[in-house]
């Protein structure tokens, strides 16, 4: 096997439904029928399960948890055509019917989760009924639970609830199911987890790039979290931070990996591979967060190419004031997070935009890119043991963890005291150590504070343009409908209703 996942193309297994004898399956055919036979056809199609996960990190994940948040917007560019389906994400005004959406990065994220739904649906039906290595065998089987309960854990937190595949589909009429409830889809990712731990093995002990025991945990802790089971999450997080495998870097932007070193790190839980290159195994989501319009002569020093090409368009997840404010002065993690870069051809009078600076890594190839995505690393671990302290009335031994965090962005101990005090604390620590994350609309959503922080938001938007990068020309201000739809949970992908009768 590869050191590192690099996803190979088991892109479409196929069921053939037809028990008749008779059934000649060809032998050339991709099925189940001529496929999952051995350990290596599973370890194949475990490699394809992950492959979802770079076009939802790459191109998704960020428009839907983060710029759908008050940490970043876009910089708007009045010569470049419509970007309606980026903006109605930012503006919280993507425009519903009947509970529908024609947003086309919402119905690709849909797709990207059921797409490991469908991947890991395969293995698990097959993956008993084979004889391999057993150690092999549960390493697999583990992965696939833990993937099959992200992309459900995705859905849940997107869609609320949804339809509940568990067994991989063979005809059409099957892939239009009713829709479960929000509780049943969370038993579901729960019972998949709490599989998946024992299966799995330690860091230390997996090929980088996996999921493992820690990976897990973590992930079944957030489910919790979100879920406000306190008890639960602490009980299955605490081994985490006993283990001994994961520690906090030295230097916070040591934390995040480059374009071919420092990956899967001490601090890194878990983190989507990527590898620059001709293979198709890179990403550039760092290109898609500038912004516009930039010249070579300006990208350049950032990216550190020998090819620098310019950039027109308009950009996304851009720094807003609000985040950059939310910064302590002497936090080490603002000048670590936020860099700036003057762009000649902008129409604004301050030609001087913030761009996400701990995802800008030097590489060589213009718009291509090998810097590794990270979904948990040990920092959330931590502030995750201090919410599920404090909700559990122990703010002092919240403060511990909390402070480990704090100390390592150079500052001093919290000041915070009672369990109300540390939850702010902690809610606001969570934005700056996470920022550009993918965490913040999730923490917003899920301690019900849509109303209380995107609503003042949105209006800061709407009465000073020019400070959320607007540029000084006549019509060039947020559109009518901008922050009018703030939804818990985003609608339902139009294209994925007109195939099923259930939404």
């Amino acid at each position: 096997m590869k050191k590192h996942i690099l996803g190979f193309a088991v892109a479409c297994i196929l069921l053939t439904g037809c028990e008749d004898f008779l059934t000649v399956v060809p032998e050339t055919e991709l099925s189940s029928a001529t496929f999952f036979k051995n350990q290596t056809d599973f370890e194949q199609a475990i490699n394809a399960a992950y492959v979802p996960l770079r076009t939802i990190t790459n191109d998704r994940a960020w428009l839907l948890g983060e710029m759908h948040s008050d940490n970043t917007y876009y910089a708007r560019n009045i010569l470049f055509g419509a970007t309606d389906n980026q903006e109605d994400i930012a503006d919280f005004s993507i425009p519903e019917s009947n509970g529908t959406s024609a947003n086309t990065h919402v119905l690709n994220q849909w797709r990207q989760d059921y797409l490991i739904i469908a991947r890991t649906n395969q293995i698990l039906a097959l993956i008993d009924e084979v004889e391999f290595n057993q150690a092999a065998k549960d390493n697999v089987k583990g992965q696939a639970l833990f993937l099959r309960a992200y992309a459900y854990f995705e859905l849940a937190r997107y869609f609320g609830s949804v339809p509940l595949h568990l067994t991989p589909v063979a005809t059409r009429e099957e892939a239009a199911l009713d829709l479960s409830p929000e509780a049943a889809v969370y038993a579901q990712i729960e019972q998949d987890l709490q599989a998946a731990v024992p299966l799995l093995p330690k860091k230390s002990a997996q090929e980088p790039g996996r999921a493992t025991e820690g990976a897990a945990r973590t992930l079944l802790a957030n489910v919790y979290i979100n879920q406000k089971k306190w008890s639960e999450a602490e009980q299955i997080l605490t081994p985490v931070v006993t283990s001994g495998e994961y520690t906090l870097m030295a230097d916070y932007e040591m934390a995040f990996p480059g374009n071919s070193s420092n990956k899967n790190n001490s601090e890194s839980v878990f983190e989507v591979q990527f590898m620059e290159g001709a293979a198709g195994l890179n990403g550039n989501f760092i290109y898609q967060f500038m912004p516009r319009p930039i010249s070579a002569a300006e990208l350049q020093p950032i990216m550190g190419t020998s090819n620098p090409q310019n950039i027109d368009g308009e950009g996304n997840n851009i720094p807003t004031p609000d985040i950059i404010a939310a910064y302590e002065e002497g936090d080490l993690r603002e000048d670590a997070s936020i860099g700036y870069v003057f762009l000649s051809g902008s129409f604004r009078d301050d030609k001087t935009y913030p761009y996400i600076k701990k995802h800008a890594k030097q590489h060589s190839q213009h718009n291509n890119t090998g810097t590794n995505w990270v979904v948990y690393r040990y920092a959330e671990v931590l502030l995750f043991m201090a919410e599920i302290l404090n909700e559990q009335g122990k703010p002092g031994e919240a403060k511990i963890y909390l402070d480990q965090i704090r100390d390592r962005a150079g500052l001093d101990p919290s000041t915070a005291s009672g369990q109300a005090e540390m939850r702010e604390a902690i809610f606001k620590e969570r934005r700056v150590e996470l920022a550009f994350e993918n965490k913040r609309w999730f923490d917003i959503q899920r301690t019900d504070r849509i109303e209380e922080i995107i609503r003042p938001y949105g209006q800061r938007i709407i009465n000073n343009p020019l400070d959320y990068y607007y540029p000084p020309i006549e019509g060039a201000v947020p559109r009518s409908n901008a922050f009018t739809n703030l939804s818990k949970f985003y609608a339902y992908p139009a294209a994925e209703s007109d195939l099923s009768p259930y939404f």
